[in-house]
């Protein structure tokens, strides 16, 4: 649980995700579009990846990953981003986040 929390305090925006995950893949290109740069954590290039999962499950996650965390806060696994985009909420919790073009 300290190495979740710690990730989270050091990132404003972080996806849990495994690199073999295609839903994890979806979400991360999806913020890639939006115009933001997420922390991606892969949690199955860490030896302790297992107890990750279990960390973030005892946090409320309903599914392990990707597990998307905006400004110390869950947000939810690949349905409440979706959600969450569909409504536009999402860019508006991501404005923070937002790369400038120039």
């Amino acid at each position: 649980m300290d190495k979740v929390l710690k990730v989270i305090s050091e990132n404003g925006l972080v996806i849990f995700s495994k690199s073999t995950c295609c839903l994890c893949y979806a979400v991360n290109i999806l913020f890639q579009e939006l115009g933001v740069r997420p922390c991606v954590y892969e949690i199955d290039q860490d030896p302790e990846g297992k107890e990750i999962e279990k960390a973030l499950m005892r946090m409320g996650c309903d599914a392990p990953i990707p597990a998307v965390f905006i400004n110390g806060n869950l947000v939810g696994s690949t349905n409440e981003v979706m959600s969450l985009h569909l409504s536009g909420s999402l860019i508006q919790l991501l404005k923070p986040y937002l790369q400038t073009l120039t």
